[in-house]
């Protein structure tokens, strides 16, 4: 692959400088294959698979191609889970920071009444998953007419879990004039269709799967009985001392079960699955992104898009229902040019799963022996001496950038008739501060926040305490993340 780097394209200055403070060096495969087509309007298939850095190669363009000016919602990007609706939206947001895009998740299990009064605020994106943004459009909250572009992130998974019809519900109201992109890390008959149905001559991008078949993820299979299954997971753990591990579970009951005995053998474990609430959900994913703790027991539902490059093993303590779900679980690991090791528990009973997955993935996962009793002996102390040092925590490619960044909330809004440029006209009129400083504004009826980028946050708070904004001297003080 070329050396390219993101200044090769025709991007704005806006654009570059974020993906500079984000640690964006060179564009990944997919990316680069990507970013020039889509900038170009054009509708595009891609077959590329989870981890080759999809969210980023819609996202630049997305974010270069939208019209700041415009009120209401350009693009519309759909994601089968909250999760990863959350995860987009951040992504954009960062990409965006500089040129002032504001980006609206819409997902269930969160008060629609709030998303409702986010998207009365200027919105040059949405986020969502299909039924909260179905939702939203039947009850008129989600302005459609200036949707010029639709991104189906994930389509294979919006088939597996049931929301092809909703799609195409939302699909159908769109603006016929758009421009449309569908990423998938796998090609069923129903995503063809749904491609060649409601898609104009798209250019067509495939990613080969270096993740499956694989330079940068070694496939194990180990036989063992299910009374056994514990007994192993300890065993393996000891030998392989994974630094950042997930542990795949069938059922939710199978993820509470096996975390409470680790947790009771005193591992640095946490669990995730659909039955939790959504903020704990949340507060799980950023503690394992951030390294608070090595071992996370999921179901499928971290399985998809979650984006944390630094997974050295995943273990497929039951193995998968669908065989598309070994790819994309264990394609967790082996992130971002990263090696990383996938291992397979499979009893007696499994074996018509799993020659349903070696028939899919192309090759058949290599069989190996349990550790011996030696070898985890030999790792015993190492590990024990492992497990009582604190994990050292992870820094965030998007730390750097948040922390030049302070949120500013002034106590008058709509109600006041102030608008956008009202605070951007007087605060770029503040000596040592310029338009470049000042971030996304969101103005609610009776405050508004305003983003202080570049780390003159503390400078402008305390000039904007002797400043009038439209005549109107209001208070200001420091604002939440």
């Amino acid at each position: 692959m070329s050396r390219k780097h993101f200044t090769n394209y025709q991007l704005s200055e806006e654009i570059v400088k974020a993906l500079n403070s984000l640690g964006y060096e060179t564009p990944t495969e997919v990316q680069q294959e990507v970013i020039p087509v889509a900038l170009e309007n054009r509708d595009l298939v891609v077959k590329s698979q989870t981890g080759s850095g999809k969210t980023a190669a819609y996202g630049i363009p997305l974010c270069e191609l939208v019209d700041w000016n415009e009120n209401k919602p350009q693009a519309l990007i759909l994601t089968p889970t909250r999760e990863l609706a959350l995860q987009v939206n951040e992504d954009i947001t960062n990409i965006g920071r500089f040129k002032r895009i504001k980006a609206t998740p819409l997902f269930g299990k969160h008060p629609f009444h709030i998303q409702k009064a986010e998207l009365k605020q200027r919105t040059h994106m949405v986020v969502g998953t299909p039924g909260r943004v179905l939702d939203h459009m039947e009850r008129g909250s989600l302005s459609l007419e200036r949707i010029a572009y639709l991104v189906i992130d994930e389509a294979d998974e919006m088939l597996n879990m049931g929301f092809i019809e909703q799609v195409q519900s939302i699909i159908q109201r769109l603006p016929h004039d758009r421009v449309t992109m569908l990423f998938s890390a796998t090609f069923p008959e129903d995503v063809a269709n749904l491609a060649h149905k409601y898609m104009n001559h798209p250019a067509h991008i495939e990613i080969q799967a270096s993740g499956i078949t694989t330079a940068t993820i070694e496939h194990e299979l180990i036989q063992v009985m299910e009374t056994r299954k514990l007994a192993l997971l300890q065993d393996l753990l000891i030998v392989e001392s994974p630094e950042s591990c997930i542990v795949f579970c069938r059922t939710q009951e199978h993820v509470d079960n096996l975390f409470r005995s680790l947790a009771d053998l005193g591992y640095p474990c946490d669990r995730i699955h659909g039955g939790m609430e959504q903020e704990e959900r949340f507060e799980v994913m950023n503690a394992f992104r951030r390294g608070q703790f090595r071992y996370l027991i999921a179901t499928d539902v971290a399985a998809r898009g979650i984006d944390i490059t630094n997974i050295t093993h995943v273990i497929n303590y039951d193995i998968p229902l669908e065989k598309e779900s070994y790819v994309h679980r264990t394609g967790r690991t082996g992130r971002a040019g990263k090696t990383g090791k996938a291992i397979t528990f499979v009893t007696p009973r499994d074996d018509r799963r799993l020659a349903d997955i070696e028939e899919y993935i192309g090759f058949p996962i290599p069989v190996v022996k349990a550790p011996s009793k030696e070898e985890v002996d030999h790792r015993r102390e190492a590990f024990g001496h492992k497990l009582r040092i604190q994990p050292e925590l992870k820094k965030d490619k998007r730390e750097q950038l948040n922390k030049q960044i302070m949120k500013l909330n002034f106590n008058g809004g709509k109600k006041k008739k102030l608008r956008a440029v009202d605070f951007v006209g007087t605060i770029a009129k503040l000596e040592g501060v310029t338009a470049d400083d000042i971030g996304i504004i969101t103005i609610h009826d009776f405050v508004t926040d305003v983003e202080i980028l570049n780390g003159k946050g503390p400078l402008v708070l305390e000039m904007m305490k002797n400043t009038t904004v439209k005549g109107k001297l209001l208070k200001v003080r420091q604002g939440n993340k």
